[in-house]
């Protein structure tokens, strides 16, 4: 893994350029299975024993996305599983902070 985790994020305003393809390509080798989209997200779903893990899951991305001011969409469905996506909708697709943040929820699990 990579020191992404040890970075924090960068508030980001639109005019900002999105990463392209290849370095999203090569952070993505740095997060652990998360899926690229389209090169605009990135997504993971987890898998927990049941609903109060589940949602304890979401509480502590809650945690770390206020502190880092960048908040991924959150899913809690079918009764135990937690889908993420995250992007910077600012600039209307991926950027380092996406990666950071992913590498963050990473060390979660």
């Amino acid at each position: 893994m990579s020191n992404l985790s040890q970075k924090h994020c960068i508030p980001c305003e639109g005019g900002t350029m999105p990463l392209d393809h290849i370095k999203n390509i090569e952070l993505l080798k740095e997060v652990d299975t998360w899926q690229l989209i389209d090169d605009t997200a990135i997504e993971k779903t987890l898998l927990f024993k049941d609903f109060t893990e589940a949602l304890g899951f979401v509480n502590k991305v809650g945690v770390i996305a206020e502190a880092e001011g960048h908040h991924p969409d959150l899913s809690i469905f079918g009764w135990n599983k937690v889908k993420i996506s995250i992007s910077t909708h600012a600039i209307g697709g991926l950027s380092d902070n996406d990666f950071i943040l992913a590498a963050k929820i990473d060390e979660l699990k």
